[in-house]
């Protein structure tokens, strides 16, 4: 029954982001960028399900089950870190995506202020490929970790039966297929883990008895700040505040906020995204400590099984094949946005002038090409999915979130000054993290601020930006 469900649930899915073919412009634009034409509400709800899908519901999920009750930390800190970011930059941004040359995130950064900097927007593109190719394997690892769970299948099947899903509607619709499959999944994921802590307090005897048996877990397991001293308590949440702050380096999300239809909306999308992420991060939480009074904690159990093994211990059948299948598809709708951002970012972003890569098939080839490329990178990484994606998203956001930030504040920065911050920010998170320094801080933050601080060192060799 479990199997049947799930595989009739993921149908649906199936179904609703094909259906976006039915509005289809056959336009490359419309492909890349659902012809900037989403609704606030729309737009909100799937920037929050593509920035968090398999981070929250695997990985988020599994970090709790094994820490505790201070993992709420990474949630109020990228929450907040996210919504102070977005004062000073969704405004700015929304107005500099309108341009008609601007279909992917390096267009967005190289053409701010109508300026025609190839050589940035080209790295861009490099770099895009590259981090987001590691993003996407990560989603595909978690969706994985459901069939795993439900019908004992090997992860490599769990991964190229998703592939295979991803590849079907994103040729099919593009990235209004994934908003689609973003807005009915988040709203059956977001029902389930409301069905899933309920069945969570019932499981435990009542709210009291499974406050106790958490308390029981371990001396630290309902502490509010992990076990360390008060340095280390506020690098820990100063990390993850970067964390939030890195959303607008992150190209997949960042155009959502490109696809938003009117400016007017940018308060109520705000609202439609702020609450939405903070229901969800909470119900992880909550999801993540009642996982670990029903099945303690044993020797050799991966925590980021604890969604679908929870889902079949406290759920009906029918409602643990629906559940796992929403979970399935929120994976895959991120990774196919993943896959979007990097066929924007070759067709249009390696290229001075107009060509074949500015085609809709171009784009739809170079889909599947890097689909392949995650595809290898789910199937021989041994990381797990909270690694892959916060080393994804700390690369991500050290490279592009200072650059964006300056633009934001109305900054023109040179060319070369602006590559110099791109490759600074980037080598100080790979040196950090190499270094071993990850655990004091999460590595995004002096990626971040080493590309700031690149920049206000070097605007003194170049004061001004040619015109």
């Amino acid at each position: 029954m479990i199997t049947i469900s799930f595989l009739l649930s993921l149908a649906i899915f199936l179904i609703i982001g094909m259906s976006s073919l039915l509005k289809s412009r056959n336009t490359q634009e419309d492909y890349l960028v659902a012809g900037k034409s989403i609704p606030a509400w729309l737009a909100g709800l799937s920037a929050v399900a593509t920035n968090n899908s398999g981070f929250m519901f695997i990985g988020m999920i599994g970090l709790t089950y094994a820490t505790g009750l201070s993992s709420i930390w990474l949630m109020i800190g990228w929450v907040v870190g996210d919504l102070l970011a977005s004062f000073y930059i969704l405004r700015p941004l929304h107005a500099a995506s309108r341009s008609k040359k601007i279909h992917s995130y390096g267009g967005l950064l190289s053409h701010w202020n109508g300026d025609n900097n190839f050589h940035l927007r080209r790295l861009i593109g490099v770099l895009t490929v590259m981090f987001l190719s590691i993003y996407a394997a990560a989603q595909l690892k978690a969706g994985s970790k459901a069939t795993e769970v439900l019908m004992d299948w090997e992860p490599s099947w769990g991964i190229l039966i998703g592939a295979i899903i991803v590849l079907l509607y994103s040729a099919a619709g593009g990235l209004r297929a994934s908003i689609w499959t973003d807005a009915a999944q988040s709203l059956v994921m977001l029902i389930g883990m409301a069905m899933l802590i309920v069945g969570g307090f019932e499981l435990a005897g009542g709210w009291d008895a499974a406050l106790i048996k958490m308390a029981n877990v371990n001396v630290h397991y309902l502490a509010w700040f992990p076990d360390t001293d008060t340095l280390g308590i506020f690098l820990f949440i100063l990390g993850w505040l970067f964390g939030g702050i890195a959303v607008f380096g992150q190209p997949h999300i960042v155009v959502r906020f490109i696809c938003l239809d009117n400016a007017k909306d940018i308060n109520r999308m705000r609202c439609y995204y702020y609450g939405w992420f903070t229901l969800f991060y909470g119900a992880t939480i909550a999801v993540g400590l009642l996982s670990r009074i029903a099945f303690p904690e044993q020797a050799g159990f991966d925590a980021e099984l604890a969604l679908p093994t929870m889902a079949m211990r406290v759920l009906p059948e029918p409602l643990v094949g629906l559940v796992l299948a929403a979970l399935f598809a929120a994976t895959l709708s991120t990774a196919d946005s993943l896959i979007l951002s990097c066929s924007a970012s070759v067709t249009r972003d390696f290229t001075k002038r107009p060509g074949m890569l500015h085609s809709l098939w171009a784009a739809k080839l170079t889909t599947a090409s890097v689909l392949s490329i995650a595809v290898i990178i789910a199937l021989t990484g041994a990381e797990s999915v909270f690694a892959l994606v916060l080393d994804a998203w700390g690369l991500l956001g050290s490279a592009f979130t200072p650059l964006v930030l300056l633009l934001a504040l109305g900054k023109r920065v040179h060319q070369t000054l602006a590559i110099s911050m791109i490759v600074i920010g980037v080598a100080s998170f790979l040196l950090w993290q190499q270094l071993g320094f990850g655990g004091l801080i999460y590595t995004v933050a002096p990626g971040i601020l080493a590309g700031l601080l690149t920049y206000f060192v070097g605007r003194f060799w170049f004061p001004s930006v040619p015109k």
